[in-house]
């Protein structure tokens, strides 16, 4: 009987078999250069086509990175979040032994649109604090941070050096919060993101919305906003006798 053949998808979903399973045996560490397109096509026996189509899709996941004319490196892993709690990005950072620097973009009092009042809680056109920060790891942009703040709740937040400061470390030492919200969406990268965090445009980004409350009343909203590709949440926890699992 004749050997069935074996499809082009079969083909680059195996060459990515292999290079996860390089990288996960330690073979291949982090920031180490793996073999060229050409290399891999004289060790696997496959068309240059189908090493291409591997590479891209392993670098699109975040596994390789693509430095043109240079080539193909295990990227570092992925920062990642936790949803149960409120996390200060510095230190996460800083606890993966990088640099973390931040760059305040906006820092104003304003008039809060329908959308955000909503959001807060507030009347059309109530004042309040509005606060953008760039954050980078290693100089590369991490997070655009865009918060909203009550200004009634926490009335000195403007006067903070939040190039130094984290913002949502400030509130939780100033308004201790007894309410959390999160919720995860994913977005395209319009142009002006794109160009904050140094994407393309149309990149996909994931965004967590999160809302603080403090005696029923919100002090924050913060959308913040990760290229998808360098960023990831997830947690993990116990659940007591009560907790369902769906």
């Amino acid at each position: 009987m004749p050997r069935a053949a074996v499809s082009p998808v079969a083909r680059y979903q195996t060459v990515k078999e292999h290079i996860r399973h390089r990288i996960h045996q330690g073979l291949w560490k982090v920031g180490d250069r793996i073999p060229s397109e050409h290399e891999l096509v004289s060790e696997l026996g496959l068309s240059r086509m189908t090493i291409h189509r591997a590479l891209r899709e392993l670098a699109a996941e975040g596994l390789l990175q693509r430095v043109a004319g240079v080539g193909t490196f295990v990227a570092p892993e992925k920062a990642e979040s936790s949803l149960l709690q409120v996390a200060n990005l510095a230190q996460e950072i800083r606890a993966r032994g990088h640099r973390h620097d931040s760059e305040v973009l906006l820092k104003i009092r304003e008039a809060a649109s329908p959308e955000v009042a909503s959001r807060m809680g507030l009347e059309p056109g109530e004042s309040l604090f509005h606060l953008v920060c760039l954050h980078r790891e290693d100089g590369v942009p991490v997070q655009l941070e865009d918060r909203y703040v009550n200004p009634a709740l926490a009335p000195n937040f403007l006067e903070q050096p939040f190039e130094r400061v984290q913002a949502g470390e400030y509130l939780l030492a100033t308004v201790p919060l007894d309410e959390l919200e999160h919720l995860v969406e994913a977005v395209a990268a319009s142009p002006e993101l794109a160009q904050q965090l140094e994407i393309a445009t149309g990149d996909p980004c994931l965004v967590l919305n999160r809302r603080t409350w403090r005696h029923g009343r919100i002090v924050t909203f913060v959308r913040a906003i990760h290229p998808g590709h360098r960023y990831r949440l997830g947690t993990r926890f116990r659940p007591n006798a009560s907790s369902t699992l769906g």
